[in-house]
Formats: C-alpha cells, sequence, structure tokens
C-alpha cells in the first residue's frame, strides 16, 4: 500500500493506435500515445491502480500508479566515440588554441 501524499508517477494512454495520427510512420502508429506524470497521491493506493495526483503546478491528473518517489534521471546519450575524433579535428583547425 502507498500512503495518500507520497510522491508517485502515474501513467496515462492519451491516444490508442487506432486514433493515431495517419500521417505518422507505421511503427508509431501501431502504438499508443502515453503520458507520465509525477505529483503528489490522493488516497491510499496499490501499484497499478488508476489514482488521481495532485501535480507540483496544482493540477489534479488521473492514471494508473507505476512508481512510488521516483527518481530523477537524466541521460544525454551513450558514449560516441567519433565526438573525439571531430573534437581532435576542430583542435587541429584552431591551430591548437585550446592545447590542455
Amino acid at each position: 500500500m502507498i500512503d495518500k501524499g507520497t510522491y508517485v508517477r502515474i501513467r496515462r494512454t492519451l491516444l490508442k493506435p487506432g486514433e493515431r495520427s495517419p500521417n505518422l510512420p507505421e511503427d508509431t502508429k501501431k502504438v499508443p500515445l502515453k503520458m507520465w506524470i509525477k505529483g503528489y497521491l490522493q488516497e491510499d493506493a496499490d501499484l497499478f491502480d488508476i489514482v488521481t495526483i495532485k501535480t507540483i503546478t496544482g493540477r489534479y491528473e488521473t492514471g494508473r500508479l507505476k512508481e512510488a518517489n521516483p527518481p530523477y534521471k537524466h541521460s544525454y546519450g551513450d558514449f560516441v566515440p567519433e565526438i573525439l575524433v571531430l573534437r581532435d579535428i576542430i583542435h587541429s583547425d584552431m591551430d591548437g588554441e585550446f592545447d590542455e
């Protein structure tokens, strides 16, 4: 049981596959459009229950409870070795202006 007032993440389906734009790529059209929202749980609930949350901006949203106390996760992608090659090219073009 997750207590009322706990910071949680919910998921809501905005569009089913048949409701999506016909202009989308085929693989995109085959999946639903979903939204994930974080906020404070408005009633005690179990994971996967349909619940209401209050967001930090004061909006009330309803969706399926997916996670309690969700962490902040940031990623700018995986390491790309070609970036180091580009760095070397740029540095050589700048005549060593940025030598370490």
